[in-house]
């Protein structure tokens, strides 16, 4: 037998003592002694704890120490300015904000109602330069009536937007256009009635995702000659995409 291997046989020899050492009766009983004591000392650390939280409680002052003072509301002297019986209040189901439009029709409406469109695009200090090359990209290619720049909220719209106005001709085209040239922004599209309330609320289509839109108190019913009418501004230079 070699040198080398009576070296690795001697190491593995004390190896094996060392292991039946530690677990020899006397060290397991002094281990199983040191957890129980150590366990023994949280269980009691935890019950004084519980003791003094329960102590708090009551009002009672925890042993060695000075009884903690309630606390006291602020302004405790005044009054509550809602009175004392709100509480007696009906909790009554509010106004309608949509009157009228739990009853069904009884014809659908003409699509001829419809006398022209807008698009409303939504950006914020992300996405403006996205809503900038889409307002120029559509101003050089379609014939629309081309609104402010609104950094604002402004009128139902509860971002900053801007608008275009297009006739009823260009819908076939101008909506695909902008599903494919959105640049993910959010765009409202909505037609032209004698109810504007609802060309905002119930008539709208939307490109991407919707947004809440501010049109409750809008007019319901307008006159025929309120109804919106185009008229570009704007002067087509870029012919249009086509494959």
């Amino acid at each position: 037998m070699s040198k080398s291997s009576d070296t690795r046989r001697s190491a593995e020899a004390e190896t094996d003592q060392d292991w039946a050492d530690l677990l020899s009766p006397g060290r397991r009983n002094l281990l199983v002694g040191s957890g129980l004591a150590v366990a023994a000392g949280l269980v009691a650390s935890a019950g004084g704890a519980q003791a003094q939280a329960q102590a708090q409680a009551q009002g009672r002052a925890p042993r060695g120490g000075a009884a903690a003072a309630p606390s006291t509301p602020r302004n405790a002297t005044g009054r509550s300015p809602w009175g004392y019986e709100t509480y007696k209040e009906p909790a009554a189901q509010p106004v309608s904000v949509r009157p009228g439009e739990q009853t069904l029709p009884s014809l659908p409406r003409a699509y001829t109602d419809i006398k022209s469109y807008h698009a409303h695009i939504y950006f914020d200090e992300d996405t403006y330069e996205k809503a900038a090359l889409l307002r120029k990209w559509a101003t050089e290619r379609f014939p629309v009536e081309l609104g402010n720049w609104n950094l604002e909220p402004r009128g139902p719209h509860v971002t900053p937007s801007f608008y275009f106005g297009f006739s009823n001709e260009l819908l076939p085209t101008l909506v695909p256009w902008l599903q494919l040239n959105s640049l993910g922004l959010t765009i409202l599209l909505h037609p032209n009635t004698n109810d504007p309330r609802a060309d905002h609320l119930y008539y709208a289509l939307w490109v991407n995702r919707a947004q809440p839109v501010n049109a409750y108190s809008m007019a319901s019913h307008v006159s025929d000659d309120r109804i919106e009418v185009i008229f570009p501004n704007v002067t087509p230079s870029v012919p249009l995409e086509t494959t």
